[in-house]
């Protein structure tokens, strides 16, 4: 399977040229020329990785670059451009790219830069778990849905740590109260079923549900095709 590239640069000549270059090296290519059409794309569709120019008209690239930060912060970018400063660099990764290719180029040395970037985007690190479309990353105390931030207050981050730490396991309430911290003593079963509730609703976009098995406590599984929640 090809892997789906989108590349925004507004040198026509230079795209026509990349775009048949990775397409001979097995990409799919979406290409445009323009930063505000840029960021509705890669808002509303998904690619593996993405090639990005910073002098893009209607909107640069750094705006591009920094509003799909805020959506997708693990879609690998590779911006590509003709500023090569020191200061032009570090705004690039300070913006959120993962790699910086200045112009010219080589497009052997691009390629290889698109291949690390891919291989890395492939390995979650430790604190990072998964299920269906949602992330949890532990350490960082967040959680995506889809590549989209999910709102959870810290309770309610906490029994989803809870419950993804026994994934296809039933977790009891009271288990659930024994592991929210020091304060559980204000936690009570009933505001268990509460967070639970919120969850369910925020978690349902991500292929994941929370059942719940009666008389024992709730179970955290892939959304299996028909499947319905028990209670």
């Amino acid at each position: 399977m090809s892997t789906r590239l989108f590349l925004a640069e507004d040198d026509l000549i230079l795209a026509d040229a990349l775009k048949t270059s990775l397409s001979q090296a097995d990409f799919q290519v979406d290409c445009v020329n323009d930063g505000s059409l840029a960021l509705q794309i890669l808002l509303h569709n998904d690619y593996d990785v993405v090639v990005l120019d910073i002098g893009l008209p209607n909107m640069d690239g750094l705006t591009v670059l920094k509003n799909i930060r805020q959506h997708k912060p693990s879609l690998p970018i590779l911006i590509l451009t003709a500023l090569d400063g020191l200061e032009d660099r570090v705004a690039g990764l300070d913006a959120g790219a993962d790699d910086y290719l200045a112009k010219p180029f080589e497009f052997a040395e691009l390629e290889a830069r698109l291949r690390a970037l891919l291989r890395r985007s492939q390995i979650l690190p430790q604190s990072v778990q998964q299920l269906g479309n949602l992330r949890l990353d532990r350490a960082g105390q967040r959680a995506w849905c889809n590549d989209t931030p999910l709102d959870l207050s810290a309770r309610e981050l906490t029994v989803l740590e809870i419950l993804m730490s026994n994934i296809d396991r039933v977790v009891t309430k009271e288990q659930i109260v024994s592991e929210l911290g020091s304060d559980n003593a204000e936690v009570g079963l009933n505001a268990i079923e509460v967070y639970v509730h919120r969850l369910r609703k925020k978690l349902e976009p991500c292929g994941v549900v929370i059942r719940t098995i009666r008389g024992l406590g709730y179970l955290l599984e892939k959304q299996q095709p028909h499947s319905f929640d028990a209670g």
